[in-house]
């Protein structure tokens, strides 16, 4: 996948023989840092690669779970990674253990190798539910070789987006497509998106009438309240737990850079909806992006989300973010916004995939009306 002198070195060693499999431990943070590096990922500081486990409520309560496996060459070099994430679910009433993977990654060298690191993720027995969200073109036959399901709600192959910075959008896509004088054509090419754009379009949404939306840059008690109500209304959902600890985890860090953004509903005091937002840059691309993770409402409360994409559109603005995106929204709150939609792209591959490990919870997640994913489940927005 590389051409750097360290791949290549890389290569030369994988005749050597098979590489061993072992359990990866907080101490190979260098040598996982350096497989990223050599195949053009940038790598976490340790701190931020650890606060995946360190941290996360349900890690603490599991002390055997690995924290992913390893491959490693004959000299002890790691050539080949795969994380493993627990996180907590609720369904019908039952806590459930989900697992998801991440980071993938194995030198070419070694890619005959590759399975037996998804082999240990799949054969997990502590494991309920195995999910990830982020399956790109290159994984999906590893995925599917272990009898993986779509999940079977929202379009996960689809986006929609608003374009909120068009000279700077304009600007990466010309640039991504090698376009010759790409930085003059950025001024002629954003005013034609601006054009199509200004087509009569419902608006996105105002202020729904005794509704107040807020910017908050945490989580309180409000949201345990919330959580509790959301998970008493949706009893026959598979819910990923929201509780102010499992947000406090998940974002903390991503709101402290100002990389996520949280917008609340209330009606008086009460709490009735929430949108998170997550800044997902493509820095190859130049492309400043942000993504909704999460919208999460109580019943009769899904309509805010409108007002609340309003305000999110506006402060992209604001900071310059060149678009926002939505992927993998359910169907019924995908007609609140369907009208106000302004472009749609296809994606290289359907993004989330999973696997009961049980029959009983196999069979119940078969059934559409068992989900409300979002881009919180799995490894999306870690």
């Amino acid at each position: 996948m590389s051409s750097s002198p360290a791949a290549a070195e890389i290569e030369k060693q994988a005749s050597s023989g098979a590489p061993t499999v072992r359990i990866a431990t907080f101490e190979d943070y260098s040598g996982i840092a350096t497989l990223y590096e050599r195949h053009g990922f940038a790598s976490r500081s340790f701190e931020e690669w650890a606060s995946l486990w360190i941290g996360n409520p349900l890690y603490n309560e599991l002390p055997e779970w690995p924290i992913g496996w390893l491959l490693e060459d004959e000299n002890k070099t790691i050539v080949g990674y795969l994380g493993n994430i627990p996180l907590p679910y609720v369904f019908r009433g039952r806590q459930i253990v989900a697992a998801t993977s991440r980071a993938w990654v194995v030198d070419s060298g070694f890619r005959s190798y590759s399975f037996s690191l998804l082999n240990r993720f799949f054969r997990q027995k502590s494991v309920d539910l195995f999910l990830n969200t982020t399956v790109n073109k290159n994984a999906i036959r590893g995925y599917q070789a272990f009898r993986v399901s779509r999940v079977p709600v929202g379009a996960w192959d689809q986006s929609i987006f608003w374009i909120t910075n068009y000279r700077g959008f304009a600007a990466s896509v010309l640039a991504n497509k090698r376009v010759p004088g790409w930085k003059l054509l950025s001024f002629p090419v954003s005013l034609g998106l601006v054009a199509q754009d200004s087509l009569p379009r419902k608006r996105v949404g105002a202020h729904k009438h005794g509704v107040s939306l807020t910017f908050v840059n945490g989580f309180d008690v409000r949201f345990d309240i919330f959580w509790e109500k959301l998970l008493s209304s949706n009893s026959d959902i598979l819910l990923a737990t929201r509780s102010r600890e499992v947000l406090d985890w998940h974002f903390r860090r991503a709101l402290a850079e100002n990389r996520a953004w949280v917008v609340i509903a209330e009606v008086g005091a009460e709490l009735v909806a929430y949108a998170i937002f997550l800044r997902r840059d493509n820095k190859q691309l130049g492309l400043d992006r942000l993504r909704l993770i999460d919208f999460q409402s109580l019943p009769d409360s899904n309509e805010v989300l409108r007002p609340m994409l309003s305000r999110a559109l506006d402060r992209c603005r604001m900071e310059s973010v060149h678009m926002l995106e939505i992927i993998g929204l359910s169907p019924e709150r995908q007609r609140v916004i369907d009208d106000a939609g302004r472009r749609r792209r296809s994606l290289p591959s359907w993004l989330y995939f999973y696997k009961a490990n049980d029959d009983r919870l196999a069979e119940a997640l078969k059934d559409p009306r068992s989900w409300d994913p979002s881009c919180f489940d799995g490894d999306a927005s870690l």
